[in-house]
């Protein structure tokens, strides 16, 4: 008896294979369970087996064409047997992209009549729907408009997978712009991140000490995010090439230390700019940042706020996070990720104490910078923070 090879479903969003090599010649004796041909899919590739002993009497889909699964691509029998005159034709099936994988049946081989009220075949062939998926409610089993509604219904609330979705969130403009922003950035830059963790008691100590007096001279409570900006503003004046960008395959060093910090919104992040930080005290990037983090979260940034930023610092530590890999923010070369304060047990001066350390990400564009010029402005960071002498000149002045 002449046995069909088809293609198999290797997975469950696999509608198509690809004949990528036959194993076997027109003739040949092939064995129930041999390797017969290979397939490549859109993710895998893998060896198909004989399904059962005799000859290959035809090959139906040659190597290098694409067939739908299910389709007969050979079949295997006895010399002499016949196999079917009518080869079938491999044409792959139109895919409505609105049909999850899971709800989708194979492409029936003969026509099917469905019954069905005018309203529901005129709703269903302008949103695209098979009718023959849909189970009617009305008399005999007749498919009404509600049916179809229902069908539609069940289809958008479920993914391309056949998954139920809890809740759809539309994308926001702002979702949007950094959907495309981070994707650019990473399909058009060499990104590569470092990490060190280093002992921080010293910006504690120090944050203690200056907190009562900065806040009674703004009124404005001091945070880390403040004293930080102006750490990485000191460490880029000794590693200026942080502070560059990559136009026209120059790389361009900027003399203005514009310092980005990120502050997180509703369903988004907004990157509003302290401008040439190195050259403000303290207490007047404390105001700043407190002023545009508050318009930040109002929405009434304006472009001027957001605009000419040069690094940036971006920190998560708040919520617990240790080390993270930051997404530069083009036409930036270097961010800065910030980890949580943790006390922990290290070593000092040969003995172990507890101390509190913090985990420094950066992620640098490796075409413009390379691994020790990155470490270096990592080193001219922790210079500043583990030297109270050095901390507290940047800061207090």
């Amino acid at each position: 008896m002449v046995v069909e090879v088809k293609i198999p479903k290797l997975g469950l969003t696999m509608t198509k294979g690809t004949v990528k090599k036959w194993l076997k010649a027109e003739g040949d004796r092939v064995s129930r369970g041999e390797p017969l041909l290979v397939i490549e899919t859109e993710k895998i590739t893998s060896t198909v087996e004989a399904p059962a002993t005799g000859y290959l009497l035809k090959i139906v889909v040659q190597a290098g064409t694409t067939a739908p699964v299910g389709s007969t691509v050979a079949y295997i029998g006895e010399l002499g047997e016949a196999v079917p005159e009518a080869i079938p034709t491999v044409t792959l099936p139109a895919k409505p992209e609105m049909m999850p994988e899971a709800v989708r049946p194979p492409t029936p081989s003969v026509p099917v009549k469905v019954r069905a009220t005018p309203r529901a075949r005129a709703l269903a062939e302008k949103e695209g729907v098979d009718l023959t998926l849909i189970k009617g409610s009305g008399p005999g089993g007749l498919i009404v408009e509600e049916d179809v509604v229902k069908y539609l219904q069940e289809v958008k609330g479920r993914t391309k997978l056949g998954l139920r979705v809890m809740k759809e969130i539309p994308l926001t403009p702002l979702r949007s712009t950094i959907a495309d922003r981070m994707s650019e950035s990473l399909r058009i830059m060499a990104q590569v991140t470092i990490v060190r963790e280093e002992v921080v008691d010293n910006i504690i100590k120090v944050r203690d000490e200056l907190k009562e007096m900065v806040e009674r001279e703004t009124g404005v409570r001091l945070t880390y995010t403040p004293i930080f900006i102006k750490l990485a503003a000191e460490a880029i004046r000794k590693s200026p090439i942080i502070n560059s960008t990559f136009e026209d395959n120059v790389i361009k060093v900027i003399d203005e230390v514009n310092i980005g910090f990120a502050v997180a919104v509703d369903h988004g992040l907004v990157v509003p700019v302290v401008k040439e930080a190195d050259k403000k005290r303290l207490k007047d990037v404390v105001v700043e940042c407190s002023e545009l983090a508050r318009r930040a979260r109002e929405g009434t940034l304006t472009l001027e706020d957001v605009s000419g930023g040069t690094f940036t610092i971006t920190n998560l530590g708040m919520y617990g996070v240790d080390a993270f890999t930051p997404i530069i923010n083009p036409p930036q070369v270097a961010i800065l990720g910030i980890g949580r304060f943790i006390a922990k047990p290290v070593v000092i001066d040969g003995k172990v104490v507890i101390a509190n350390t913090c985990t420094f990400s950066l992620t640098f564009d490796h075409r413009v910078i390379d691994g020790h010029t990155a470490a270096h402005f990592l080193n001219e960071l922790v210079s500043l923070i583990i030297d109270e002498s050095k901390l507290r000149a940047v800061l207090v002045g």
